[in-house]
């Protein structure tokens, strides 16, 4: 089932100084979503972006705290305390397009662009696709392709 309410909600006074995007259906991994979130959380935004690029450029790795298991350490200085990582580019590709729309939509709203913050970064589980297999290969198997919804908050640091 798709979450149709989400994490936070605003009273009207917060919706003036709070710019907020959201993603429905995005086609990424759910893993890698939840541990961005995680990781762009509490930063400003111009450094969660940067951090972002660098991941999908493989100048910097993900570390994964939470989904680890089987992955092997990274050479270098541990980021966030922690020595496993990959490189999501799929995930990092899209996820920089939804910070760039929020920067955007705080923009509109007259805040200013170098003082932004994340403040609410948040992935949940999407539609599931489904397709069949061809019948010559195995018996037709049926096959999910898996989609995340993921919102971000922004406000203006003191």
């Amino acid at each position: 089932m798709v979450k149709k309410n989400y994490q936070v909600q605003l009273s009207d006074s917060d919706k003036k100084k709070i710019a907020s995007a959201v993603a429905k259906n995005a086609r990424m991994s759910l893993k890698y979503a939840t541990e961005i979130a995680r990781e762009i959380k509490g930063k400003p935004l111009a450094k969660a972006m940067q951090n972002l690029e660098n991941i999908a450029a493989h100048k910097q790795y993900l570390p994964l705290r939470m989904f680890n298991k089987n992955v092997a350490h990274r050479k270098g200085a541990s980021v966030s305390n922690v020595k496993s990582g990959r490189y999501p580019e799929q995930a990092c590709k899209i996820i920089l397009s939804i910070l760039e729309s929020v920067k955007a939509n705080a923009d509109y709203k007259g805040l200013d662009e170098e003082k932004l913050l994340v403040t609410h970064a948040f992935a949940s589980q999407g539609f599931c696709r489904r397709s069949n297999q061809n019948k010559g290969h195995i018996g037709g198997k049926s096959r999910k392709r898996h989609s995340v919804h993921f919102e971000v908050f922004v406000r203006e640091a003191a």
